[in-house]
C-alpha cells in the first residue's frame, strides 16, 4: 500500500523553491528497513536471517504488507553504476583467507559477482563483519543476488515507495566535486526510471543532504541523525538541534532520527514540527509495537522497521478507547489494542509512560 505520488513528489515551480513548504505525509508511514528487514547474522533470532537484505526479493516481500516505503542504501561503483548495498566493504574468502574489498572501488561486474548468481551458482560467497570485529558467513534462509538501483526500479512493484539512503563512508573526507559526480550518477537512474513512484532521499552526510537538495527539486530530502546516541567529529551530526539547523539552512524537508533520541527528549518533536519539518525514526526500538505506538502518539510521522510483518499488521489495526468502556482495566486512563481480535496486545497509558525510562541517557561511543 504505497502513498499517492503527490505525497512524495514536490512541485518544481520557482515560487515553491523560494519559499520552503512543509512536507507532510498523509498518514503515519511504515518503511521496511533494507526491504523486509536487515540481516543480523550474529543474532539467534531467525527472523533477522530470513531474507537477504537490500535485495529485490526482500523489497517485493515487504511490499506485500501494508507499508508505504522500503528503505535501502545506495553507493556508486568506480565505473559509475549506483548499486544497493549497506556496508562499505564486501568480505569474501580466497584460498581460506578472508579479504575485504571496498564497494566504491569495484567495477559493477565485480560487485555483482559476489553472493548467489542468477544461474544459482555462488562462486564468491559473502561474509559480514560486525561492529565488534566478528566475521560471519552471510547465510540467510532465502538468498538473492546483489542488485543495482536500476534493478530496483524495474523489478520492484511500482506502487512501492523508495527511501533512498545516500551512503558514504564516515571515515573519508569527500570533496564537493566527488560528491556531486556520485549524486549525478544516482539522479540519472532516478530520472530515467522513477516514473510516478514515491521517492524520498536521505543521508547521514550533511553536505550530501544539502547537495542532493540543490541538484533536484522533485523529491523530498531528509537528514539522517542518531541524535547524539553516537558522537562524531562533525558536530553537525551530534544532536537533533543540529539536525534542525541543517534542515532549515539547506531547505530540507525532514529528519530521520534514531528512536532513542526522540523518546528521551520528547519535546523535540514539537520543535521539529514548529520548524515545518517531518520526522521519521529508525532503530531497533522500532521493532517493539509499544514503542512505535508511543512515537505515533508523540507526533512522529513514521517509522523504519525490521519486523515488517509484525509492526505493519499491528499498526494497521490499532484501536484506542477510554478505560471507562472497559471494566477490566481497573481505572487506568487509556487502553490501546493492537492486532487481530484473537491476539490483541493491551497497553495502558501508564505502561507507555514507563517505556521512556528504558531509553539510555548516555552515548554509545565516539566516531573519529
Amino acid at each position: 500500500m504505497a502513498l499517492s505520488v503527490s505525497s512524495a513528489k514536490l512541485s518544481t515551480g520557482v515560487e515553491d523553491d523560494k519559499k520552503q513548504k512543509a512536507f507532510v505525509f498523509p498518514k503515519f508511514v511504515i518503511m521496511g528497513h533494507r526491504g523486509f528487514g536487515m540481516n543480523m547474522l550474529q543474532s539467534p533470532d531467525e527472523k533477522l536471517k530470513s531474507i537477504k537484505e537490500n535485495s529485490i526479493l526482500s523489497f517485493n516481500v515487504a511490499a506485500d504488507f501494508p507499508i508505504e516505503f522500503v528503505e535501502f542504501d545506495v553507493q556508486v561503483t568506480k565505473d559509475g553504476c549506483p548499486v544497493i548495498f549497506h556496508d562499505n566493504f564486501i568480505f569474501t574468502q580466497e584460498q581460506g583467507v578472508i579479504i575485504e574489498k571496498r564497494v566504491t572501488e569495484m567495477a559493477l561486474h565485480e560487485f555483482i559477482s559476489y553472493g548467489p548468481q542468477k544461474d544459482g551458482a555462488n562462486v564468491n560467497p559473502m561474509f559480514r563483519k560486525t561492529k565488534d570485529g566478528r566475521i560471519f558467513q552471510w547465510k540467510v534462509a532465502e538468498d538473492d543476488p546483489l542488485c543495482t538501483l536500476k534493478d530496483a526500479f524495474v523489478k520492484v512493484k511500482r506502487s512501492q515507495g523508495f527511501n533512498i539512503e545516500l551512503k558514504f563512508d564516515d571515515n573519508i573526507m569527500y570533496g564537493e566535486e566527488e560528491l556531486r559526480q556520485t549524486l549525478e550518477n544516482i539522479l540519472k537512474v532516478v530520472d530515467e526510471h522513477a516514473e510516478d513512484r514515491p521517492i524520498i532521499f536521505s543521508s547521514f552526510h550533511p553536505d550530501v543532504a544539502r547537495l542532493i537538495r540543490n541538484l533536484q527539486l522533485s523529491y523530498p530530502v531528509f537528514f539522517l541523525t542518531n541524535g547524539g546516541c553516537e558522537i562524531y567529529a562533525d558536530v553537525r551530526r551530534n544532536s537533533l538541534d543540529e539536525a534542525i539547523k541543517i534542515c532549515k539552512e539547506g531547505g530540507l524537508h525532514g529528519i530521520v532520527s534514531e528512536a532513542k533520541a526522540i523518546i528521551r527528549t520528547p519535546n523535540v518533536v514539537t520543535q521539529i514540527k514548529d520548524s515545518k519539518l517531518s520526522l521519521i525514526s529508525y532503530g531497533q526500538l522500532n521493532n517493539v509495537v509499544e514503542v512505535v505506538y508511543l512515537q505515533y502518539m508523540m507526533g512522529v510521522d513514521g517509522v523504519i522497521v525490521d519486523m515488517v510483518m509484525e509492526i505493519s499488521e499491528a499498526i494497521a489495526s490499532i484501536e484506542v478507547r477510554n478505560d471507562e468502556d472497559d471494566e477490566e482495566d481497573d481505572g487506568r486512563k487509556c487502553l490501546i489494542l493492537f492486532g487481530e481480535e484473537s491476539k490483541k496486545v493491551r497497553i495502558s497509558s501508564d505502561a507507555i509512560a514507563l517505556l521512556t525510562k528504558f531509553v539510555p541517557k548516555t552515548t554509545l561511543f565516539v566516531q573519529q
